[in-house]
């Protein structure tokens, strides 16, 4: 095992930059999620690391050495790919024997090796067949498996569930998340999905536009979004973003929100949070939807819920919850409501808020303002 440093890091194609100074470290054994949508730069950040793209400026480090220069093959890593890259004319077996073999591996070390890593990954059975004759979740164990089989310092994965169907690739997070919880391995590993990412990482680093947007745990990324677009992207829904005022009454600082009908509601913040330099001012106002439901299913330990009476427009049984969606500020806004409640679309609802969790924004910079 082993720390990974990423020092203002840059990468430019025929000088055009595509990552911008991204600085990241990794500690001993930590699981890092690189996580944004396609074309962020995240998956070329990983190949840097891995040593497939050269680094234009900046310096990665594994184990405290840099590493810009060396081969892959010199960086002591091991990655697993979005494909599995598996060698369709050999056994499982064989698939995770090639690189101890390379490595000079052989004999009875070789056949332990993989035997123990088959066996942690339930591939025992399966030793003897082609990646043909399995399935889309034993493929992928198998691919991890030759890369576990290594002992490497560093696992690197590049969407390695993206080609599952959605019931494997919760299985899978399963299996990788014990696999770091028993092995302690550091890993390094990107994903489109955020719920892979909230899921799986012990931290997060939210990438957009080649740049790193935030870097914290997924309870601060989730919790504590530093700009609209990390606000946006994590949490499945998404966060409710819409317009609404800064205003003070009676000395407490509310948002004020136009409801669908022209008319105006308040919504006292839980803290003044310095609120007062920005009487007045637009805002965009980020809640989750967990934080807009109905009255008794409110949380019972926050001092901040609210209630708001707004047209239901929109409801979307989902099974264990009711997801149901009114408009605020001109937007679309979505709460979710306990499964029994009863809600129809047309009437006025009495909505609770629960203002700890709002969050607001600075409608030109995107950025946190509260």
């Amino acid at each position: 095992m082993a720390t990974v440093s990423l020092r203002d890091v840059r990468k430019s194609y025929a000088g055009t930059e595509v990552i911008h100074g991204v600085s990241i470290d990794v500690a001993d054994g930590e699981f890092i999620v690189i996580v944004g949508p396609s074309g962020c730069g995240k998956s070329t950040l990983l190949r840097m690391v891995a040593g497939l793209e050269s680094i234009t400026s900046g310096a990665v480090e594994i184990a405290g050495r840099v590493v810009n220069d060396l081969e892959p093959r010199a960086r002591d890593i091991a990655m697993v790919f979005q494909n599995y890259a598996l060698y369709p004319h050999m056994s499982v077996f064989d698939n995770m024997a090639y690189g101890l073999k390379i490595a000079g591996v052989r004999g009875a070390e070789l056949k332990a090796r993989v035997e123990a890593t088959a066996a942690m990954l339930e591939l025992t059975p399966y030793l003897r067949r082609k990646p043909r004759e399995l399935s889309g979740g034993q493929r992928q164990r198998v691919a991890m498996g030759r890369a576990l089989v290594r002992h490497p310092d560093v696992f690197l994965f590049d969407e390695p569930l993206s080609n599952l169907d959605a019931k494997l690739r919760v299985d899978m997070r399963t299996e990788i998340k014990k696999l770091h919880q028993k092995l302690g391995t550091t890993i390094v590993y990107v994903t489109h999905d955020q719920i892979e990412a909230l899921t799986l990482s012990t931290r997060i680093a939210v990438m957009f536009g080649g740049h790193v947007q935030q870097l914290g745990t997924p309870k601060e990324i989730y919790d504590d979004p530093v700009n609209i677009f990390v606000a946006g992207f994590m949490g499945s829904p998404s966060m409710n973003l819409f317009p609404a005022k800064i205003a003070f009454e009676n000395g407490q600082a509310v948002a004020r929100i136009v409801l669908d009908d022209g008319s105006l509601a308040s919504l006292p913040f839980a803290t003044d949070r310095s609120l007062a330099a920005h009487d007045g001012r637009d805002i965009i106002l980020g809640i989750r939807p967990e934080a807009i439901t109905d009255q008794d299913g409110a949380d019972r330990k926050s001092r901040a819920i609210h209630r708001l009476d707004a047209r239901v427009t929109i409801t979307e049984p989902a099974g264990s919850d009711t997801f149901v969606v009114t408009h605020l500020g001109g937007k679309d806004v979505t709460g979710r409501f306990r499964a029994d409640v009863a809600v129809r679309p047309g009437e006025v609802f009495p909505f609770a808020v629960n203002m700890e969790k709002a969050v607001a924004f600075d409608p030109k910079t995107e950025m946190r303002v509260a």
